[in-house]
């Protein structure tokens, strides 16, 4: 019974197939969106987390905070970090991998007659290391360097490539303000990070020499620790955290003017945010899906307007209620099944392209072809069952008179 229903089905849209086809489109256009949003939606989120966890593994980060309330409930002015606080944090502090206290401004840096603005970083060779940020090309900085203060820089590849274009850069000489700079090395390169910003667009330098030449001072803006692996990352940002308290002579009760960045927190809420911002889109998405089922409803009921005298025939022949209830409830799910098959083809189109487009990982998602394939022929089910019902519950001599 039911493959004859199928095959009745498949006559019927053939015989229509133009209306069939428009029928189905909101099937279709539902299921591809729905499919597409999270497709996308996921690839975003991988694409966030692979960017941030390539800021450096187990990375914490100790910034300056905005300030604290005084005596009084005046905002006090911030103290910057200093070289010391970096180098207690690596003394005092155990599970520590490596640690790089940074200072950073924009400078201009010229070679030949190209210049470029660009970020200068003071750091010193843990930078590399907690940012996960190897030399491809040249080398690193010296121990002699780092400690003379050497002027010596390595570049990233955005850097070079505006200031010496095709030209191996290593053993070059540029300038930073008025000084003179030796290139020892070149970074990986990383591209733009997940807020659009290029991340290879900035010059390293030692930070001794970036704090007597370049800044005038001896701040540091901020302190990268990387956590071994096996040691508990949440126990060590808090042993940092006491530690800091200490040096800055933070009371009990007060208030802390830095606050340490966890990579992992970072990671949970953006990915949390592209979930949710997903999940809004799919049930926006999903509307498409009831709107299609309501005009797969209202094309089913005008079909059996326009076969009443056929349904009315097969009933005074012999055909039973369940007969006829099957014939149009097929034909409905079948209706819906084709809108659903072309929407997940459709979807798989433009989620590659999109892919492409936007620059995201384009995440193949098998659980949401099968629940968009199967919520699509719940609503052909669904919607359906009313015009079905209403064709098996004709009366066949009211219908045999139908013109």
């Amino acid at each position: 019974m039911f493959w004859n229903a199928f095959l009745l089905a498949l006559r019927d849209i053939r015989r229509n197939a133009l209306r069939s086809f428009l029928t189905s489109l909101g099937i279709i256009i539902g299921v591809a969106a729905v499919i597409t949003m999270v497709t996308m939606g996921n690839g975003a989120t991988r694409k966030i987390t692979s960017e941030i966890q390539s800021l450096g593994t187990n990375l914490l980060q100790v910034r300056l905070g905005q300030g604290f309330h005084g005596p009084g409930g005046v905002r006090q002015v911030v103290t910057s970090f200093s070289v010391k606080d970096a180098e207690a944090i690596a003394a005092e502090i155990s599970g520590i991998g490596a640690v790089a206290p940074k200072a950073e401004s924009l400078t201009q840096a010229i070679y030949g007659n190209q210049n470029w603005s660009t970020v200068v970083v003071g750091s010193n060779n843990g930078f590399m290391e907690v940012r996960d940020w190897p030399v491809c090309r040249g080398r690193q900085f010296t121990r002699g360097e780092l400690k003379a203060g050497k002027a010596v820089c390595i570049l990233g590849s955005t850097v070079v490539t505006k200031l010496f274009g095709n030209e191996d850069p290593i053993g070059a000489v540029i300038r930073l303000k008025k000084l003179s700079f030796r290139v020892t090395g070149v970074f990986q390169t990383k591209g733009q990070s997940t807020f659009g910003r290029d991340q290879d667009d900035f010059i390293l330098v030692p930070l001794r020499i970036y704090q007597r030449r370049i800044a005038g001072n001896t701040k540091v803006s901020s302190i990268y620790v990387s956590v071994k692996n096996g040691f508990s990352i949440d126990r060590v940002k808090q042993d940092i955290e006491r530690l800091m308290r200490e040096r800055r002579h933070i009371h009990n009760g007060s208030e802390d003017d830095f606050h340490i960045l966890d990579m992992r927190e970072i990671v949970k809420i953006l990915s949390g945010t592209t979930n949710v911002l997903t999940s809004l889109l799919s049930a926006v998405a999903g509307v498409s899906l009831l709107v299609g089922g309501i005009g797969i409803m209202n094309i089913m009921l005008v079909s059996v307007t326009e076969r009443t005298r056929e349904i009315g025939i097969r009933l005074a022949i012999g055909a039973l209620e369940r007969e006829v209830l099957m014939q149009f409830l097929v034909e409905a799910v079948v209706l819906s099944s084709l809108g659903g098959t072309i929407g997940i083809i459709f979807a798989m189109i433009l989620s590659v392209w999109l892919s492409r487009v936007l620059l995201v990982p384009f995440v193949f998602t098998p659980a949401i072809i099968v629940v968009a394939f199967s919520f699509s022929v719940a609503v052909g089910i669904f919607f359906g069952y009313f015009p079905a019902r209403k064709a098996a519950r004709l009366n066949p001599i009211e219908a045999l008179r139908y013109e």
